[in-house]
């Protein structure tokens, strides 16, 4: 006596899901081939890959490095409501998170500038903004304007706003233009009186104009700001007792996303950071553990668009809402 094999009988529907799938998949034909084998449409062809892979028939596994970090892509956008994010891998212990910040961002402003409706772009400064000039393509933009957004510091760097500014402009064949100011005026009468100004009034309209900017973040243990932007008058701990988590634009923030109550954020010559929520394309590139609590802070202001963070740092701002 015969012994029939036990068999799963699946119905017609999913007999076409899995065999589309594999010949898509796996054979590699494309949609209008399959369409052409089965003898239906293409679009029949796209919604059965569709449905095939929302039913698990069909699972995707990326063997690379990055396929992690394109999940985390993806999760930052729906967490933050950000237009995009670029979460660079990071292998190993020893590792300098501006180079690796400053290549993602660098890989990211080449595609950005290249694209003809970017007129003129804002730059802001520090360590990660500086690095990212060594990773941007050359580009042939004449029709381009940079411009400088915050003000420098006294101390001669090459991470200062106008070096930036200028390797920046050099590198796509633009034109270029400085806010100069100091970042911080040394009282809030001297910062009406400097704002009062014309020349400072049509620096700051130019800025708020700008197709884009590109915005660093410190934190309250390492940043550049700390070590060589601050007012004599004003101390880190004051800061921090005032609830500061770290500055974006030299405005420090609480872990709420708003300006502490203290008397520096009155003292910034430079856009009000209210100015953010109106621009577009404002891209936010900060990383490292250290900088979560102010990465997070920014985000919660529901002002960027796009984010250039490392991977470990992706991890720990999501696992709040992972």
């Amino acid at each position: 006596m015969s012994r029939k094999p036990k068999t799963e009988i699946l119905d017609a529907e999913e007999q076409l899901l899995v065999r589309l799938a594999y010949a898509c998949e796996v054979q590699g034909l494309t949609q209008g081939q399959a369409a052409e084998t089965f003898g239906i449409t293409r679009l029949r062809v796209n919604k059965a890959l569709a449905e095939a892979r929302e039913r698990g028939l069909v699972r995707v596994s990326i063997n690379s490095p990055l396929g992690a970090c394109v999940e985390l892509e993806h999760e930052l956008c729906d967490a933050f409501d950000l237009d995009s994010a670029t979460v660079a891998p990071v292998a190993g212990e020893n590792f300098n998170i501006h180079t690796i910040l400053g290549s993602a961002l660098g890989q990211f402003l080449t595609r950005f500038l290249a694209r003809e409706e970017v007129c003129l772009f804002g730059m802001s400064w520090g360590n990660t903004l500086n690095m990212a000039t060594r990773f941007i393509e050359p580009l042939d933009r004449p029709d381009l304007e940079i411009t400088s957004v915050m003000g420098g510091l006294a101390k001669g760097s090459d991470v200062n706003s106008y070096e930036i500014t200028t390797r920046l402009a050099d590198l796509c064949n633009a034109a270029h233009s400085y806010f100069t100011a100091p970042v911080y005026t040394a009282s809030l009468e001297s910062r009406n009186i400097l704002r009062a100004q014309q020349e400072f009034r049509r620096s700051i309209e130019k800025i708020r104009a700008a197709d884009g900017l590109a915005l660093a973040a410190g934190d309250m243990a390492n940043s550049l700001l700390l070590a060589d932007g601050l007012p004599d008058d004003v101390t880190i701990a004051e800061l921090v007792e005032a609830g500061a988590v770290g500055d974006i634009m030299g405005y420090f923030l609480d872990q709420y996303g708003q300006p502490i109550d203290h008397e520096i954020n009155q003292r910034i010559l430079g856009l009000d950071i209210e100015d953010l929520n109106d621009l577009p394309n404002v891209i936010v590139a900060a990383g490292g553990i250290n900088k979560v609590p102010i990465i997070r802070a920014i985000l919660k202001r529901g002002c960027v668009n796009h984010l250039v963070i490392d991977e470990r740092a992706a991890l720990c701002l999501l696992e709040p809402v992972r």
